[in-house]
């Protein structure tokens, strides 16, 4: 049988046997060598499952050989596809950068433990986009969030272990909400064939206990996914975890959290009818709306840099929410093409802050008075993936907001699209105070020794940055996938 055929389970397989492998080594540049292979190796499969996909349509991968809905199955659609570049791709930029940062910011005796978490993170989050199971996705939503919890408490300062605690106990809850939903959706079904869920279920979504086991399943996925208001963890996590672990988080954890809240909400729901007669697009505009504007206007006021980028993540989780509450197939494409948008340019701002971070000790916005002429490479990046934030033409962020409001247009809530003009003018604000500060603040005594990051972390910036201009000027390819995606998704969905 030829090893393509073996893509979809290679890509969960490899980097959950390299992680034992760089966890016994304990030998720091070997476990960064292992990480990078296998990272840049998963890249690799998931744009070949990717071209599969759009040639052939989806995959289906039976473990053991067993049919579903008896066996576990891993599914590979656009949808599931277009995730597994996501993650892939950001795991294997951040793996680039990763060596001069760890050595910056975590002990010698402990980096080894970051790369062993990091290859399991990345299996969690592509094993959660991959496998057709509904429990299967639990086992690997607990990997991901497990190893992400010592990505988060490997920070320098003591409280990342707060944080990383807070995340545990907020993480477990989401957890819990999710199997609860998923073992009431069991009990009236007998499967967990996600495919299989979302025949069996219309039959029986009269019944109080399907009811229950979607409105679990949209507070756990919820949590998961830092919406607001159930993004507590997220600020801490962000600030005080190591500045690679952020990148790495902050273009991967969330995104698949989205991805899994589209793939069970409206994959295994959609057909039922609960979702319009409980009201949940509307819910879900309202609370996507409040989140774009409370989330951009927390962030202007935090000192730290990290923390505010974190509350704008919040904001941009609104934006993706606010194009999947239209349930149309351009509302829906809107929100799919911004997962990938916006893991672009949040993992690139993020990067361009662990440069900040390796050169001065701090991404506090007053530590940061003249960097600019100090560091004009990793600035001007910064400005770049900061301009995509805001959503200026000949980015990928104008192409995601560009679609968001035609799609409220399409829809006719028309007053929603005013407020994401409104909501993209409160980004104007914390970036433009960045730059601010960088370029037109005096340097003081200690930014005026400063020198430009090693280009080991500012390549992998500059290479994010090249797709926030390139994406933004031709998005057709990433276009495609999305609306194949947004199709395949809105053919299930009960009018």
């Amino acid at each position: 049988m030829r090893l393509v055929e073996h893509l979809p389970a290679l890509l969960v397989v490899v980097p959950l046997m390299a992680a034992p492998v760089c966890f016994v080594m304990r030998r720091p540049v070997a476990a960064w060598g292992i990480s990078l292979l296998v990272s840049w190796s998963c890249l690799a499969m998931a744009v070949g499952l990717l071209a599969l996909v759009m040639q052939g349509g989806p995959i289906s991968y039976l473990l053991g050989g067993w049919a579903a809905p008896w066996g576990i199955e891993y599914r590979v659609d656009a949808l599931d596809a277009f995730v597994l570049v996501i993650v892939a791709a950001i795991g294997a930029i951040v793996a680039l950068a990763a060596k001069r940062s760890v050595e910056h910011e975590i002990p010698e005796e402990r980096r080894y433990l970051f790369y062993a978490m990091f290859l399991l993170c990345l299996c969690g989050l592509l094993g959660m986009a991959i496998t057709g199971d509904a429990f299967n996705l639990f086992v690997f939503l607990e990997i991901s969030s497990l190893s992400t919890y010592v990505l988060v408490g490997l920070g320098r300062d003591r409280r990342a272990l707060t944080a990383a605690f807070r995340y545990l106990v907020i993480g477990t809850i989401g957890a819990t909400f999710y199997v609860i939903g998923i073992g009431l959706a069991y009990m009236m079904t007998g499967t967990l064939n996600m495919a299989d869920l979302a025949v069996r279920l219309p039959d029986v979504a009269h019944t109080t206990t399907v009811q229950a086991a979607l409105a679990f399943l949209v507070i756990g996925i919820g949590i998961k996914m830092a919406a607001f208001p159930l993004h507590l963890w997220l600020p801490n996590a962000y600030a005080y975890a190591p500045s690679i672990s952020t990148a790495f988080l902050a273009g991967t954890a969330t995104k698949v959290s989205v991805y899994v809240f589209l793939r069970v909400v409206l994959g295994m729901f959609g057909g039922t009818g609960l979702l319009k007669a409980a009201a949940v697009p509307d819910l879900l505009m309202v609370i996507a709306l409040i989140g774009m504007f409370v989330g951009s206007a927390v962030a202007i006021w935090q000192a730290d840099l990290k923390r505010s980028f974190a509350y704008s993540s919040v904001a941009q989780i609104g934006y993706i929410l606010f194009g999947v509450s239209l349930l149309s197939t351009t509302g829906l494409a809107a929100g799919i093409v911004h997962l990938f948008n916006h893991a672009l340019m949040k993992t690139a701002i993020f990067l361009a802050l662990t440069a900040v971070f390796m050169r001065t000790g701090s991404v506090r916005i007053d530590a940061l008075a003249g960097i600019g002429r100090r560091m004009p490479l990793t600035m001007v990046a910064f400005l770049v993936a900061g301009l995509s934030l805001i959503g200026v033409p000949l980015t990928v962020g104008f192409v995601s907001k560009w679609y968001l409001i035609q799609a409220a247009v399409e829809a006719g809530v028309w007053p929603a699209a005013v407020l994401v003009l409104l909501s993209s003018l409160l980004a104007v604000v914390y970036v433009w105070r960045v730059v601010e500060v960088a370029w037109f603040h005096k340097a003081t005594e200690a930014t005026m020794k400063v020198t430009e990051a090693p280009l080991t972390v500012v390549v992998p910036t500059w290479v994010l940055c090249a797709a926030v201009v390139w994406f933004g000027l031709d998005a057709t390819g990433t276009m495609a996938v999305a609306r194949t995606a947004a199709s395949f998704l809105s053919q299930g969905i009960a009018p």
